[in-house]
C-alpha cells in the first residue's frame, strides 16, 4: 500500500499513481515550493540579466531619438528601434519572467520516492516522465538553505561514468533551473527526503544471499 512521509496531495497522487509498477510502494511524494528560491547560478544570471536588459533598454531609448537627433534618414531608425524590440523582450524575460514561468512549472512538476524508483513528472506543454533505479544511483547529492529548502540531484551510473556528459547534458539550461531533469528542486524538509533516500540506496544495493 502506498504510504507518504509528508502527507500526499490528492493531485500529486493522482500524477505519480499510475507511474507505480507492480509490486513498488510510495514513501514520499511531494512538489517542488513555487516562490522565488535563488540558487548558486543566479549570482552570474542576475547580473547578467540586468546588463542585458538594461542595454536592451538602453539602445531603444536611443534609437527611437531620445538622446538627440537619430539621423537624417528614417528607414535606419526604424530598422534598429525593430531589431532591438526581441532583445528588450529577452531582457524582461531574464530579470522577472524566468521566475513566472518557473513557479508555473513548479505547479506542473511532482517528485517521489518509491521503494525502487526516484521519479519526476512533469505535465507543462506535454507530460515527461523521468526516472532511476535505486541500485543504478551513482550519487544523490544535497543542497540545503537554512530553513530546510533543499535540492537533491542524482546522477546516474551510466552518465557518472563520463564527467563531461553529465556536465554538459545540463550546460544548456544556465539560467533556467531544469525542472524536468532527475532531481528534486526546492523542496521542504530536504533532509529527511534525503534520508529516505540514501536508506532506500543501501537497502537496494545490499547484496542478497
Amino acid at each position: 500500500m502506498a504510504t507518504s512521509f509528508s502527507g500526499i496531495y490528492s493531485d500529486v497522487l493522482a500524477q505519480i499513481q499510475p507511474e507505480l509498477l507492480a509490486g513498488e510502494s510510495l514513501l514520499w511524494s511531494g512538489q517542488p515550493l513555487r516562490k522565488i528560491i535563488f540558487h548558486q547560478r543566479d549570482l552570474l544570471a542576475i547580473p547578467f540579466s540586468l546588463l542585458w536588459g538594461g542595454f536592451a533598454i538602453f539602445w531603444e531609448w536611443g534609437v527611437t531619438g531620445h538622446f538627440g537627433n537619430s539621423g537624417n534618414s528614417h528607414s535606419a531608425p526604424t530598422f534598429f528601434t525593430l531589431w532591438g524590440i526581441p532583445f528588450v523582450i529577452m531582457g524582461q524575460y531574464l530579470i522577472w519572467g524566468r521566475f513566472l514561468y518557473t513557479a508555473w512549472k513548479k505547479g506542473r512538476t511532482y517528485y517521489a520516492v518509491t521503494n525502487k524508483r526516484v521519479i519526476v513528472v512533469s505535465i507543462g506543454f506535454s507530460r515527461k516522465l523521468i526516472d532511476g533505479y535505486l541500485r543504478n544511483l551513482n550519487s544523490a547529492s544535497l543542497t540545503l538553505r537554512s530553513d530546510g529548502i533543499g535540492t537533491i540531484e542524482f546522477a546516474p551510473a551510466s552518465l557518472a561514468l563520463s564527467n563531461w556528459v553529465f556536465t554538459s547534458r545540463n550546460r544548456g539550461n544556465q539560467v533556467d533551473i531544469d525542472l524536468s531533469s532527475l532531481a528534486f528542486f526546492d523542496i521542504p524538509d530536504a533532509r529527511t527526503v534525503y534520508q529516505i533516500i540514501q536508506a532506500q540506496r543501501e537497502q537496494a544495493t545490499k547484496p542478497t544471499d
